[in-house]
């Protein structure tokens, strides 16, 4: 069994003062997801997800090591993948998204029902309801 490790953010923001989280769209999976991608050499989980999430969306973001939660699956019968997300702030006030076009097809910031209506994994919404739930305590 082949073993991959991702890492990712949960990116959010308050638009027209209101909580939205920033969803993509994968080019080739064709799924709605966070922003996300394999740990390099050398790299520790949040260097790995600060680059993932500006590489996709081009936002720079103050990510909160805080709130840190893994998602396991199986793709076919022979990789074994660990995503672990942590929580980021965008600040849109000078920052805009910009798609890394071979990866991300579309972007979306949601209110939270929204985004769970549009996520495609169940592991996705649980990990996004636990995000709320941080957020509200924070």
């Amino acid at each position: 069994m082949i073993k991959e490790k991702s890492c990712g953010a949960i990116v959010y923001a308050f638009i027209d003062e209101k909580l939205k989280f920033l969803l993509i769209k994968n080019v080739n999976g064709r799924h709605w997801s966070f922003p996300k991608g394999h740990v390099e050499s050398g790299e520790t989980e949040i260097e790995t997800a600060l680059r993932e999430t500006k590489e996709e969306t081009g936002l720079y973001v103050d990510l909160d090591s805080r709130f840190r939660e893994t998602v396991s699956y199986t793709i076919g019968s022979n990789v074994e993948k660990d995503v672990v997300y942590f929580i980021a702030k965008a600040n849109l006030d000078n920052n805009e998204v910009v798609l890394q076009k071979e990866e991300v097809s579309k972007y979306g910031w949601f209110e939270f029902e929204g985004a769970m209506d549009v996520l495609t994994f169940d592991n996705d919404r649980r990990i996004l309801k636990s995000a709320k739930k941080y957020l509200k305590n924070v």
